[in-house]
């Protein structure tokens, strides 16, 4: 073991500190023989007697530093320098001593475990490190112990792992805890080096506390205006847990009509709504129950523990000033049209809601009858009429009506009235267009030369049923109801001539069937025109005839006088005249 030198660390003597000799076998004493030293350190940290072959070490070492050196011993003749043997290589290995204590990596450590854990769970492992020689005695050999945190934790003496050393400990009640824990080397006997950490234990939250009101009874005061789905009022109750474990939901034992409570998500409080409309004139008080539990359980703590509470909730309703109501909304009333100027139309009737029930007045809104066709009594609500109703200018009026408190004008209410003016057969039945109709000069009598029909701007219940008529002493045409509203003017002869007539006017008398009946004549203007041997038109343009092949002397001068007699306006005249002409026409 010769090539292998120890030496102690942290030598504090004042001389060279001896490290050992090297011999040769060639060196008989005789002085002829010098040691040389060459490696790690040679010639600083180690020097060699070159005639004694001693070694020392000039300079105190550190083993942390460096554990060892390697060398090379050398063996010459002093007078030659020649090798008397080979190299040879050596080591110096600095043994340990115990001058480092141990250090944790951390000055403080964050650690949690769940609150109510068991004994012996763990929380968290801290270790530390020791620089000193594992391998060479108990300079490095770590005991851990707990300086600060009993009767609460414990530490494992070897891996220096924390555990829970007492039951049921409640968040609720102490939440942190400081743990000192300390390290020794030399397996903790006396005269050990020693470091320390601080591990900050917070008890994490589980629901092991239920949600408990701390008033059972609560009062809540709403006025009656309060809109649908209004708060009215808040209640709350307390949970010592914190994040979901203490989140809470409210309900209504057994529902409620009228009051609905919802849970407020941010502050875990219950807020109490309107379902329906409040009033205060027809109940005043209410009271109902209401429990709150948690949204999330613990199966570890459900047992043995009511995971719920409950609390009675009154509620005041107060009285507001209200509007006066009207019995409908809206109203709708029937009235026949051409009704004479302050007739009786309907009644509209509104009353305050409120206990004293205050007196109201009515009035019509010009906006909506702007033609001022209506007018209401502003004490009983009676409407009737200003003016004459048409339905075939309009058969709705729409207005509104305003219900004003008397002693406070600020409370209206407005309600729609729709008015239904009902049809009168006051109207008469009339052509449904303009005809423009002809008969062909060699027509045949019985022939079909214009099918007509009619329109009525009334409308009867079971509708329109019209009768066609005319003259049943024309000698020209005659009329063929269809009984379908539609009727067929038919020749009564053939020969008709352009030259003796070219235009016919035949009066149609049209009648409804409704009460009471309405009729009217309507003309309809027949030309004579030259058609070809199918019947289609050709001409209707009379022909320019000579005096002699037109008409008599006779017709002519009466056609004259006639046009005198109407230039005088004389009445007998005109009378006269106008038969005259009537039976040239026809």
């Amino acid at each position: 073991m010769w090539n292998q030198f120890f030496l102690l660390e942290e030598y504090t003597g004042n001389d060279h500190q001896y490290v050992g000799k090297l011999h040769s076998n060639m060196d008989k004493g005789e002085g002829n023989v010098k040691y040389v030293l060459t490696g790690d350190g040679a010639g600083t940290l180690f020097l060699i007697d070159e005639k004694s072959g001693d070694i020392h070490a000039t300079k105190r070492l550190d083993r942390e530093e460096k554990a060892m050196y390697t060398l090379h011993a050398k063996v010459l003749d002093r007078n030659t320098n020649a090798e008397l043997e080979p190299d040879t290589e050596f080591n110096i290995k600095i043994h340990d001593i115990n001058d480092n204590a141990p250090k944790f990596a951390k000055d403080i450590y964050l650690a949690s475990v769940p609150e109510m854990s068991e004994v012996g769970t763990s929380v968290v492992t801290v270790t530390a490190t020791d620089a000193d020689d594992q391998t060479y005695g108990n300079s490095a050999k770590l005991v851990y112990s707990i300086l600060q945190g009993q009767p609460y934790f414990s530490v494992d003496s070897e891996n220096g792992t924390i555990k829970t050393a007492l039951p049921g400990m409640d968040r609720e009640v102490k939440e942190n805890y400081q743990v000192v824990i300390q390290a020794k080397d030399m397996a903790g006997q006396m005269g050990g080096l020693s470091g320390t950490t601080t591990v900050s234990i917070t008890l994490s939250d589980v629901n092991d506390s239920p949600p408990r009101f701390a008033n059972h009874s609560f009062r809540v005061t709403a006025v009656e205006s309060t809109e649908i789905e209004g708060a009215i009022g808040r209640i709350k109750a307390d949970d010592p847990d914190n994040g979901r474990n203490a989140e809470m939901e409210y309900s209504i034992v057994g529902g409620h009509d009228i009051f609905n409570i919802i849970t407020d998500q941010t502050t875990q409080e219950g807020v109490i709504i309107i379902k329906k409309a409040l009033d205060y004139e027809s109940k005043r008080d209410y009271e109902f129950r209401v429990e709150v539990k948690n949204t999330y359980l613990d199966a570890r703590f459900i047992h043995g523990l009511q995971f719920k509470d409950y609390a009675t909730v009154k509620v005041t309703v107060e009285d507001v000033d209200e509007p006066p109501v009207f019995t409908r909304n809206p109203y709708i009333i029937e009235v026949h049209e051409d009704t004479a100027a302050g007739s009786f139309v309907g009644v509209v009737s509104a009353r305050d809601p409120d206990a004293d029930n205050k007196p109201v007045k009515y009035s019509i809104d010009r906006h909506t009858d702007l033609e001022r066709l209506f007018n209401i009594d502003p004490v009983n609500g009676t409407i009737t009429t200003l003016k004459a109703l048409d339905r075939e200018m309009s058969k709705w009026h729409n207005v509104s009506v305003v219900a004003t408190q008397i002693n406070n004008p600020r409370q209206t209410t407005r309600v729609p009235v729709f008015i239904k003016v009902l049809d009168v057969n006051d109207n008469a039945p009339e052509f449904a267009m303009s005809y423009d109709t002809f008969v062909c000069e060699n027509v045949k009598a019985g022939q079909l030369i214009q099918t007509i029909s009619a329109v009525d701007t009334d409308e009867p219940l079971v509708g329109h049923k019209f009768v066609f008529s005319i003259s049943a002493t024309n000698p020209n045409f005659t009329i063929e109801d269809r009984e379908d509203n539609t009727a067929n003017i038919l020749t009564l002869r053939g020969g008709f001539s352009r030259r003796e007539m070219s235009m016919y006017f035949l009066p149609v008398v049209i009648s409804d069937n409704d009460y009471p009946i309405q009729s009217s004549t309507s003309t309809l203007i027949v030309r004579v025109c030259a058609c070809d041997s199918r019947g289609n038109m050709q001409s209707c343009s009379p022909e320019v005839l000579p005096f002699s092949d037109g008409l008599t002397t006779g017709a002519l001068v009466a056609i004259l006088l006639c046009v005198i007699i109407l230039l005088s306006k004389s009445p007998s005249c005109m009378s006269m005249c106008m038969c005259r002409c009537k039976q040239l026409s026809f």
